[in-house]
């Protein structure tokens, strides 16, 4: 059932010109599911002439119809959810209940631009003198080039593509190799909803040519990336040269700050959940655990519990409650990070090593004790490794949380109310869920501070990134 998936240029699903292809892997078998179009240069010509195409016509569609039409792709993705979903786990590996809750939760956050859509409202500026009249009114920046990720191949794209259309911006997806298919239908839904041709590309190529090409164009005049950070440095700073907007959504290293008085069951329970959802591999996963010294031992213990009733498998299996990493360098990358842990004096808890010959599988691991000179303390692990460090006291949890450059998420568990407000003032991040993992919500900002990147993916200000600001002045003459 899996698609051999093409590009989408100005209205067509076709193959690229040239007529390469690369194959896509089911990362919990190994064997290829299928194949994508490679882009080449000709193909990026094409969808940059069809997206400033696009954008004088969809610029023209007024905020109201703009939003119905989305409302129209966002049912289309709800009805679709079960198809989607299972490509989803097929080429990505998590289990088939994340991937029907992603495929939900994209046409959540459609429904929200759609409504945003509808309130990208200027204002009016008293004037100081008599017959003046002063107004700030919101237009559309321009055709976007965005660049997703595997690990979320539609709530990812969907952010980027929702803000955009609801803004009035046309735009050129560059969705992810290793998991192109669903983001594909992501695009399809919008397309069978009645978005004129032009308005949304889909590509997919070698990710350097293609934002090598992309980013500098003339016809590109806002940037959305999200993925690591040596990466967004890289394309942030591209795109500075050009004089390009660039919203930047990276790595993250998240702290989970565990005081004494905290609910000990509630944070184990809610932690593992986050933690090893889609194998560990979220920017926002909680990862260095700061347990407070009295509670260590017992915090530690009831997480390694809760961490035993995970089932590793195939996503498509049922009862399968943690899918495999997405590739082998994944894989590759958790042996180095728990072997330099362990080697520099933290203790194994459990998991730590691969599982079987076939498919990308990794246990869900945890090391205790684990100090700040392990590589994994200090590089995102971005795999289904959990770090356990006892601290004494709120004020050394807060040191460590902000030790590193990252600032995309933080987490912190406590009964008390002047703790909570010292963390939420305290923490150095963009955004800190406090006694449960709050994140992600269509109506609520996304996005990190630091070496996690700027700006938001989510909520009112999301839209911003893709609008200008025009004042107009106009003096009325007799």
């Amino acid at each position: 059932m899996y698609p051999d998936v093409l590009l989408h240029i100005d209205g067509s699903w076709r193959p690229a010109r040239g007529g390469r292809t690369m194959p896509v892997v089911n990362p919990a078998t190994e064997a290829e599911l299928g194949t994508l179009a490679h882009a080449g240069i000709d193909d990026l010509d094409e969808a940059l002439a069809s997206a400033a195409k696009g954008f004088e016509t969809w610029r023209r569609v007024s905020p109201f119809d703009r939003s119905k039409l989305m409302r129209k792709a966002a049912n289309i993705l709800r009805e679709r959810n079960e198809h989607i979903a299972t490509l989803m786990t097929l080429e990505q590996g998590k289990p088939i209940a994340e991937s029907r809750m992603e495929a939900f939760a994209a046409a959540d956050i459609i429904d929200w631009f759609a409504e945003e859509a509808r309130r990208s409202y200027g204002r009016i500026v008293p004037a100081r003198l008599e017959g003046v009249s002063q107004s700030v009114v919101k237009e559309p920046v321009g055709p976007v080039a965005a660049f997703t990720p595997w690990n979320f191949p539609l709530n990812q794209a969907v952010r980027k593509l929702s803000a955009a259309l609801a803004a009035g911006c046309s735009i050129i997806i560059k969705g992810p190799e290793e998991t192109p298919a669903s983001p594909a239908e992501l695009v399809r839904a919008f397309i069978d909803a009645g978005v004129p041709n032009g308005v949304v590309q889909l590509v997919y190529g070698t990710p350097s040519e293609i934002s090598a090409y992309l980013i500098p164009h003339p016809v590109i005049r806002k940037i959305s990336f999200t993925g690591s950070t040596p990466v967004g440095k890289q394309l942030a700073s591209l795109a500075g040269l050009h004089m390009k907007r660039a919203t930047m959504e990276l790595g993250g290293h998240a702290p989970v700050i565990v005081l004494p008085d905290a609910d000990l069951d509630r944070a184990a329970r809610s932690m593992v959940a986050s933690k090893f959802r889609n194998a560990g591999q979220i920017c926002v996963a909680p990862t260095r655990f700061l347990v407070d010294e009295t509670v260590y031992d017992d915090f530690v213990g009831r997480f390694t519990e809760a961490v035993s009733q995970i089932k590793v498998g195939d996503g498509l299996a049922e009862g399968t409650t943690m899918g495999p990493l997405a590739n082998p360098r994944r894989v590759q990358a958790m042996e180095e990070l728990v072997h330099d842990a362990v080697q520099k004096g933290a203790e194994l808890v459990t998991g730590g090593k691969r599982i079987g010959n076939s498919g990308y599988f990794f246990e869900p691991t945890i090391l205790s004790n684990v100090g700040t000179d392990a590589r994994a303390m200090n590089e995102e692990p971005f795999g289904p490794l959990a770090l356990m460090t006892p601290v004494s006291g709120l004020a050394e949890a807060l040191a460590e949380a902000n030790r590193l450059n990252y600032g995309l998420a933080a987490y912190g568990f406590t009964r008390s109310a002047a703790s909570a407000a010292r963390m939420s003032s305290g923490i150095a991040s963009g955004m800190v869920s406090i006694n449960h993992y709050g994140l992600a919500l269509p109506e609520v900002p996304f996005g990190g501070i630091n070496d996690s990147g700027n700006g938001t993916e989510g909520g009112a200000d999301a839209l911003e990134s893709y609008l200008n600001s025009k004042f107009v002045s106009h003096l009325q003459v007799d």
